[in-house]
């Protein structure tokens, strides 16, 4: 900040201590002191950030849970069938940006565990070990 600005005089750079406000990573670390997706949320237990890291390996396995499902009857019509595919994909893409914003954290273990929540729900759901046939509903997320 320029001190020598017209209406910046007096004016001092705000002082925050570690305990004030979190720091913000724009690189990957390792540590439970994260901040994923809401304010204050895990914080600095253990527990909760296990907890934080359970919540998005479920909420990944659910992301791929509704990208293999079938939810549709042969015998829905065209609209309703249509409402459904809608209300799910909706669905799915807010899971999915949640998740998306966890990662965003840099923390690796979040990252870690969302990997491994796409890729044990995709084994569970759209791996060859769980399919009956080759459709779905909606397809697979794409890259």
């Amino acid at each position: 900040m320029d001190h020598n600005t017209p209406g910046m005089e007096g004016m001092e750079p705000p002082s925050h201590t570690d305990d004030d406000m979190p720091m913000m990573h724009m690189a990957f670390f390792w540590s439970k002191n994260a901040e994923i997706l809401f304010s204050g949320w895990p914080g600095r237990r253990t527990g909760m950030y296990a907890l934080a890291l359970i919540f998005i390996f479920v909420l990944c396995v659910i992301v791929e849970w509704l990208s293999h499902c079938k939810w549709i009857k042969k015998s829905s019509s065209n609209v309703s069938a249509g409402l459904i595919q809608t209300a799910i994909y909706g669905l799915r893409i807010g899971l999915a940006y949640m998740v998306m914003l966890a990662v965003m954290s840099f923390n690796v273990g979040v990252f870690i565990v969302a990997v491994c929540g796409h890729t044990f729900g995709f084994f569970l759901f759209g791996s060859s070990v769980s399919k009956k046939s080759d459709f779905s509903d909606l397809p697979p997320q794409s890259c």
